[in-house]
């Protein structure tokens, strides 16, 4: 396993890299997102606040269902929360899927807003491909000073 394998990955880039700077868009007191990743693993914006919002993994997998089936977004209100999902993904890296809670808004007020829910998870997306794309440029600048350190070492 090359050493970029593991520092690229999709989790590791996930986990430490695109969650903090995803949710750094979120206005306080604002929308609660919630990111899950291929394996079910969720990261949550404010995990107090999305706890009383009482929406199970079950429901969120629901919506994963729809947008693998080509809708996206998918926006519908469960329980009194309009929910709106979309994929997470780059043309390398499928990261999962990423939903914006809108607590307290109608189906007809989420459709009002469709655009700005659309605009947050367009955000998300490019924030995602950034991340991506400066992980591959430091990759590649590594590699370059390996290959010119190496062409430097006087040979015995």
């Amino acid at each position: 396993m090359d050493m970029f394998d593991s520092i690229l990955s999709a989790n590791v880039v996930l986990n430490k890299q695109l969650v903090p700077r995803i949710f750094e868009i979120l206005p306080e007191n604002g929308p609660l997102m919630v990111i899950m990743d291929k394996q079910g693993n969720f990261w949550f914006s404010d995990s107090e606040e999305f706890s009383k919002l009482n929406i199970n993994a079950a429901i969120l997998k629901e919506f994963c269902t729809r947008v693998d089936d080509g809708i996206e977004p998918v926006v519908a209100q469960v329980d009194g929360v309009c929910i709106a999902a979309a994929q997470l993904a780059t043309e390398q890296n499928d990261y999962g899927y990423v939903f914006i809670t809108l607590p307290e808004y109608s189906h007809e007020s989420a459709q009002q807003n469709f655009d700005l829910i659309e605009a947050m998870l367009n955000q998300a997306a490019l924030i995602t491909e950034l991340v991506e794309a400066n992980n591959l440029l430091h990759e590649h600048q590594i590699r370059l000073l390996n290959i010119y350190s190496a062409s430097e070492t006087p040979s015995n």
